[in-house]
């Protein structure tokens, strides 16, 4: 049985990371038994990599000390994009991002590496680090094959409420966002499209049926802000802006509000637990407007103003 590709590395990284390890180590951590162990190290000694075993009772298997894998040739433009896309990736709640820039300092020439690492220790970023939501490896690509080969996915889903379903559908599109994962796809039990936290899906598996195709310009960034946006909070806003359509889209993002041409102004919608923070996001907004509803923003709108007339009158007191 030919061995896979993706085991020896697997088997590799292992041995790279600890100094000696066991058998028994190597078998629970690949899933394998003891005698496709010995295989597998066999395998890799074929290939010339100079894995030492030792037997008896604190034995165990270890690459031959001194020995590297070859270096990673990276120009310097190329490094500073792999280890900002990780760090970024790190900042937006990629779980394993810090795994993989230990993987790739393991393998740069040491020159590279300590500018790397100076890099890393001075870069920052204008955005706070993403509490993100982790999602399994495995899952993420399962979906993306499913995508890219238009077929079906099974999976268990946990809604915000804890119900677990089971769930076929017909993915379209992946989005991350605030350090969340989320996948778009047509919901065959409810025959419609839906939202879905790739980090509540479990016992994802590929199916043997095609998927239904998408709608003709069917745009997955899109699609989520405008369910983000629908979010069913308590209030619902409905607020006419005195701006075209494509001002408001520069002040607003798609994932905040759901933002409706009208006549040459905007008709914005959105959902919002707080009154008050909604008259506050208006009046940031640097134009007119006309509450549509509900009749209770009129009152936070006023408090509002009234609380910013005084300040106002406080502060030329003062001067």
């Amino acid at each position: 049985m030919p061995t896979p590709p993706s085991h020896l590395l697997k088997l590799l990284e292992l041995l790279q990371t600890k100094p000696l390890t066991t058998g028994s180590e190597i078998a629970e951590r690949l899933g394998i038994d003891r005698r496709t162990v010995r295989r597998y190290v066999a395998n890799l000694q074929d290939l010339g990599i100079p894995v030492d075993g030792e037997r008896g009772v604190g034995g165990g298997y270890r690459l031959r000390p001194g020995y590297r894998l070859p270096p990673l040739m990276l120009g310097d433009d190329e490094a500073i994009a792999v280890v900002v896309g990780l760090i970024a990736a790190g900042r937006e709640g990629t779980s394993s991002a810090d795994a993989a820039l230990a993987k790739i300092h393991r393998v740069l020439p040491d020159a590279l590496r300590h500018r790397v690492e100076a890099l890393e220790a001075t870069l920052d970023f204008t955005m706070p680090p993403m509490a993100g939501a982790p999602v399994a490896g495995e899952t993420v690509l399962l979906v993306a094959e499913a995508i890219r080969r238009r077929q079906r996915v099974r999976a268990r889903y946990r809604s915000f409420g804890g119900e677990e379903t089971e769930r076929e559908l017909s993915p379209h599109g992946l989005v991350v966002h605030s350090g969340r994962w989320y996948l778009a796809a047509h919901d065959h039990a409810r025959r419609a499209f839906r939202t879905f936290r790739v980090d509540r899906m479990s016992r994802v598996s590929v199916g043997e049926r095609s998927a239904l195709a998408p709608p003709e310009g069917f745009d997955p960034v899109a699609h989520l802000s405008r369910s983000l946006a629908r979010v069913p909070w308590p209030w619902e806003i409905e607020v006419l802006l005195d701006l075209p359509v494509d001002q408001a889209a520069r002040r607003l993002p798609g994932t905040l509000a759901e933002l409706l041409e009208a006549n040459g102004r905007t008709l914005l919608r959105m959902r919002v637990s707080s009154l008050d923070w909604m008259a506050g996001l208006l009046a940031g907004l640097g134009c007119d407007f006309i509450i549509v509803r509900p009749e209770e923003l009129r009152a936070s709108v006023q408090r509002l103003a009234h609380h910013l007339a005084r300040m106002a009158k406080d502060c030329s007191s003062r001067t």
